[in-house]
């Protein structure tokens, strides 16, 4: 065995966890990462300031059934402010920022001429993608626990919290209604592996980092437009984003778990697919830069 072979070899699970730490710090400390998290923050603060002054004469927020389901209960319990905001970003603000930390994973870095040095390392290419993958679920993660945690300190502070009704008119104590509040976000950041894998697998097909997620982006626009014509209804169940809204049943009693499983699972069948082709475009790619 060569010496480079026996490097290789010897890079083991510890050295894997090194690999995703750094690749996590350096996510994480982009100025655009930055800037995305910091605009999810922002969207809770400003709903919440919208329905405070929208109902500081006594009225009904959204007009008498317009915007979110959850969004006439808020001046009742600032805790409805969270799943609020969560179907207000899971359409578009949460996924465009998905897309544009995915798009930018492999592409960016052929771009910077960074790639062929981490593959030089040797990072491999199976264990840099997966990393790259669990860098940008990291991602989904975090950006979801930003607006849920933004929207929860917003509630509280311009509303009541106490005990909520459930959409099947139920009342839960305010520590249940906190923790579905918090399996929600989890089921959210689920919805969005799909994304993610798509994402970096338009990377894996270009060196510039700007025409994957711009590419992504689009991708996400286009999927969205599609699951709103009526005339096609027959493929809307597969399109990614189709059940993004099912985590509402959460707030039933008892949970309907059907759509939920549905939109799990499609996720599952997106990740695995275009985490495969990442993975086999990747794989054969000419690294150059």
């Amino acid at each position: 065995m060569s010496r480079a072979e026996t490097a290789v070899a010897r890079r083991g699970p510890l050295w894997t966890f090194g690999l995703l730490r750094s690749e996590l710090g350096i996510t994480f400390r982009r100025r655009r990462t930055l800037a995305l998290l910091g605009v999810l923050a922002a969207v809770p603060v400003l709903v919440g300031i919208a329905v405070k002054i929208e109902t500081s004469d006594g009225s009904s927020p959204g007009g008498g059934g317009g915007g979110p389901a959850f969004i006439t209960q808020i001046t009742n319990n600032g805790l409805f402010l969270v799943f609020t905001a969560l179907a207000a970003t899971l359409p578009f603000f949460l996924p465009m920022a998905v897309g544009v930390v995915a798009g930018d994973a492999i592409a960016g870095e052929a771009n910077a001429g960074t790639l062929r040095y981490l593959l030089v390392a040797p990072a491999g290419r199976t264990r840099l993608l997966l990393t790259k993958y669990a860098t940008t679920m990291a991602f989904c993660l975090a950006a979801t626990l930003v607006v849920a945690v933004s929207a929860l300190a917003v509630g509280a502070l311009l509303f009541p919290l106490g005990d909520l009704t459930t959409i099947s008119g139920t009342r839960i104590g305010f520590a249940e209604g906190l923790a579905r509040a918090l399996l929600i976000a989890l089921v959210v950041a689920a919805s969005l592996v799909g994304v993610a894998a798509l994402g970096l697998f338009v990377s894996t097909l270009t060196s510039s980092g700007i025409a994957a997620m711009a590419t992504t982006v689009g991708l996400l626009i286009t999927v969205q437009i599609l699951d709103q014509i009526p005339q096609l209804h027959a493929i809307q169940p597969y399109l990614f984003s189709h059940y993004w809204l099912s985590f509402a049943d959460l707030m039933r009693e008892p949970v309907l778990w059907d759509e939920l499983r549905r939109n799990l699972g499609l996720q599952a069948l997106y990740a695995a697919v275009f985490g495969s082709a990442a993975w086999a475009r990747f794989a054969a790619k000419d690294v150059t830069a």
